[in-house]
């Protein structure tokens, strides 16, 4: 079924002066403005199109793509203000998209950059736009994994570090490290997309965030040369956690902090055993 505020294929059904006519279903023929049509939008053929509606509150399909669609977070610039309306932001659209006054929390004015969430107006039926993104994270989960790379989407500085939206649907905290002196994580800005790592994710469904991936990357390697030292040593060796630092250097050539990481992922994937002292491939 189509969806207004999203992408959708939907077929040809005629051809008209104006453009050509999509087949929505229920919302009836959808047209197509001429200016997007190509010769190879023939009557049948499915046309990758967002719908939304235009000035006149028409249902119209476009080519385009909009900076972000229903459900999704973007940042975008407030084009112009109207006293009675709220502003307007630049949503990639010929139509600009609505911010009302009651979704900005605070004024906003022409040329500000604005990080918001492309909603349904239960009043009015209409996508609309809300700065208040604290209201539109999800209820759920996240279903994210301690070293996974995920993009965030920067929305407020905090004295820990940045909040930021995660996937287009979770809180997340890229935190300051050293004391607030790291200067990547400082260096970025509102509205900036980044990539980063999970370092955690939390009891109330927030996601803790690092632009340092060392900390995880460095584990996975580390993971498969205790193991082919394991496999060559016959299956066992005499160092753990306990190791004094200077031999897990010497040894493996890396830190005991991440020598004990390691182990804790090989233990947590039932590869190894503790003998204490040593460790041991398990069958």
């Amino acid at each position: 079924m189509a969806v207004l505020g999203k992408r959708n294929l939907l077929p040809v059904s005629r051809e008209a002066d104006v453009g050509i006519y999509l087949d929505a279903g229920p919302l009836g023929e959808i047209l197509l403005p001429r200016r997007y049509v190509t010769p190879a939008m023939v009557h049948g053929q499915q046309v990758d199109v967002f719908l939304y509606r235009d000035s006149e509150d028409r249902l119209v399909a476009t080519t385009d793509r909009p900076r972000a669609m229903l459900g999704e977070f973007a940042c975008m610039e407030v084009k112009d203000v109207s006293d009675r309306a709220g502003a307007f932001l630049d949503w990639g659209l010929p139509k600009d998209l609505l911010l009302p006054f009651r979704e900005q929390g605070k004024p906003v004015r022409i040329g500000q950059k604005v990080v918001v969430a492309v909603c349904m107006d239960e009043r009015t039926n209409r996508i609309i736009a809300s700065a208040r993104v604290d209201k539109h994270f999800g209820d759920g989960m996240p279903p994210y994994k301690a070293g996974e790379q995920v993009e965030a989407l920067v929305f407020a500085r905090t004295p820990l570090g940045f909040n930021a939206v995660v996937g287009n649907a979770y809180r997340g905290l890229l935190y300051f490290q050293h004391g607030g002196k790291d200067q990547r994580a400082s260096g970025l800005s509102y509205g900036q997309r980044v990539k980063c790592f999970v370092t955690a994710v939390r009891e109330d469904r927030k996601v803790d965030l690092s632009l340092d991936a060392s900390g995880y990357q460095r584990v996975a390697p580390l993971t498969e040369q205790v193991m082919a030292a394991l496999t060559a040593a016959g299956g066992t060796l005499a160092v753990d956690d306990d190791t004094p630092p200077e031999l897990i250097r010497a040894s493996f050539g890396t830190s005991k902090k991440a020598f004990k990481q390691a182990l804790g992922a090989l233990f947590k994937a039932k590869r190894i055993e503790f003998t204490k002292p040593g460790i041991r491939a398990t069958k």
